[in-house]
């Protein structure tokens, strides 16, 4: 049920096809005194060896809806557990410019706004409108929470590492028509051949977009175990201008301004530079760097999650050695740590 292929059992799993059984299926969990662990996609979560004590809650809720609106823009609506992917191509298809540059993300729609997910210069808060939450603490349906709410920030939002929240539906404003988001990402403009900040049409900038994430082994693909992974491992350290890694070391490291007077530094660049190659083996080389991206750590098959988070404990110490820096892990760790 995860993307890594990794993880003990669940007491017991429930399917939920949409919004209503999402919340019956959490309340009677709830009523029951059970742990629960909403999982959509498994596509940011590590699960430890002995498994979930508990009842996980599989969303699988379909729909999406578009509606145009006095502007000229529209209006998109997605039930959470439709496939991520699938939204955007069907936005692509319709004529939708906006979501290209978050093509081939693996998961589901709800997850979108906990991680704030962003690729190529463009992530979820810079289109979402609102979600609709089933607050367990109340026991109601929230409709409408504004995305000014959730608190979105770099990989995180006030949803992020707590259970009390379960996105049910999601919405988002298009621009309406079919041009690109800016092309505010190097890598992707130039692989298009346009200027940064520049439009090309949505359709060309998706191809490229899976283009790039292929070649980093970033979509997933059944046969190939460099895509057996939770996506990037670690998030770009965000630290303090006075905290910046200097020295001979460090020519040539990417940074790049954040707020509040921080700076952005680049976690693959600090794992390259730390010693640690594409490839690099964990324990018994179960699991290892992947070929092609040092910020996916991946199952070789063979693996347990323990022989995963001994390897990111390595990776995240020989950096913290090297530059004085400490990497923190992306996805959600479900009952296991970092040694």
């Amino acid at each position: 049920m995860t993307t890594l292929r990794l993880g003990g059992p669940a007491d017991r799993v429930v399917t939920a096809s949409s919004a209503d059984e999402v919340v019956d299926a959490v309340r009677t969990a709830d009523d029951a005194g059970e742990p629960v662990l909403v999982l959509g996609g498994g596509s940011n979560v590590v699960v430890a060896d002995e498994g979930f004590r508990g009842t996980v809650v599989r969303i699988a809720s379909t729909g999406l809806d578009v509606t145009p609106r006095g502007d000229g823009s529209v209006l998109l609506t997605v039930e959470a557990g439709e496939d991520w992917d699938d939204v955007v191509a069907a936005t692509v298809a319709r004529g939708l410019g906006g979501l290209e540059c978050l093509s081939g993300i693996p998961g589901r729609t709800g997850a979108t706004p906990v991680q704030n997910v962003g690729a190529y210069g463009v992530e979820v808060a810079d289109l979402l409108v609102d979600v609709d939450l089933y607050d367990r603490r109340t026991r109601a349906v929230r409709t409408r929470v504004p995305a000014a709410d959730l608190g979105l920030g770099y990989r995180t939002s006030t949803l992020k590492n707590r259970d009390d929240a379960v996105v049910l539906r999601v919405r988002f404003a298009l621009p309406g028509g079919a041009d690109s988001a800016p092309l505010r990402y190097p890598e992707l403009a130039r692989a298009l051949g346009a200027e940064p900040g520049g439009r090309v049409p949505a359709a060309v900038a998706r191809d490229a977009v899976l283009g790039l994430r292929r070649s980093k082994a970033m979509v997933l693909d059944a046969g190939d175990h460099d895509t057996w992974s939770a996506g990037s491992f670690f998030t770009n350290p965000v630290v303090d201008a006075a905290d910046v890694p200097d020295g001979p070391a460090t020519d040539g490291m990417p940074r790049w301004p954040a707020a509040s007077d921080r700076v952005k530094l680049s976690a693959a660049w600090l794992i390259q530079h730390a010693g640690f190659g594409r490839g690099h083996a964990g324990p018994g080389g179960r699991v290892a760097l992947s070929g092609r991206h040092v910020l996916a750590l991946t199952n070789r098959g063979p693996g347990t999650t323990e022989d995963l988070l001994s390897l990111a404990a390595e990776v995240r110490g020989g950096v913290a050695d090297r530059f004085g820096v400490v990497l923190h892990p992306e996805p959600v760790l479900v009952g296991c740590r970092l040694p």
